[in-house]
């Protein structure tokens, strides 16, 4: 017995030195030169032959390679850095520009600079530049406005967390009779989360807030004034 124990010693120090050796690897890939002739390669690991587009099924292989859901808002960051046009999709041209400007041309490069880019969700200029980009992104193409769905869960992720009144000014849309929200409503929803008080002790009736938010605002008392009734007749 104790001489198969010191017979199955090399193995497992084989297989220390094999982890040991792609640990090293993984770090001297992450700092090896920027190559696009790598950076390509890697582009064509998620599309179809001689495809210059990286679409739906080869997005999801590419996130889960990083280690990223697609519906993380680091997704979103990396579409602005890329100035991806439609949503789901990079071109090989927006692929090649973003990836070379952020310096990734494998998995571990990229997933080195997951924290940059949640960093730049942190930045409220740079934040605001990414959801005034994410309106063009996310919606279709052949309309100049975001259809209403669509733009309920843009505004779940872009605002979904730091909004304190967003799960109410959801709820107000769902009730609503909007059917799509325009670009000037949709930056304007961002510049009111930022400006107005969730008690709404600051909100300016004659401001110059786009009706949307006006109805917003009159919904919202509405329904604190009905659960406030509520709660003393119990």
């Amino acid at each position: 017995m104790p001489s198969r124990k010191r017979r199955s010693e090399p193995s497992n120090a084989g297989d220390t030195v094999a982890k040991k050796s792609q640990s090293y690897q993984s770090r001297n890939d992450y700092h090896t030169e920027f190559s696009k002739k790598r950076c390509l390669a890697w582009f064509y690991e998620y599309t179809a032959p001689n495809e210059e587009t990286l679409g739906p099924e080869g997005m999801e292989k590419f996130c889960e390679d990083i280690g990223v859901e697609p519906e993380n808002i680091v997704m979103l960051a990396l579409a602005f850095k890329l100035n991806a046009k439609n949503m789901g999709f990079f071109t090989f041209d927006e692929w090649m520009k973003g990836m070379t400007e952020l310096q990734c041309d494998t998995i571990e490069k990229l997933q080195n600079r997951l924290d940059y880019l949640r960093a730049l969700l942190n930045d409220p200029p740079l934040f605001k530049n990414i959801y005034r980009f994410a309106f063009d992104f996310a919606r279709d193409k052949d309309q100049r406005s975001m259809d209403i769905e669509t733009a309920k869960e843009m505004l779940s992720l872009v605002l979904g967390k730091n909004w304190p009144l967003f799960s109410y000014f959801h709820q107000f849309l769902e009730q609503a009779k909007y059917k799509v929200i325009n670009k000037d409503q949709w930056c304007n929803i961002l510049e009111f989360s930022r400006a107005v008080r969730p008690n709404l002790d600051n909100y300016d009736e004659d401001g110059a807030w786009p009706v949307m938010l006006d109805e917003f605002v009159e919904w919202l008392k509405k329904e604190r004034i009905l659960k406030v009734d509520h709660e003393t007749s119990t």
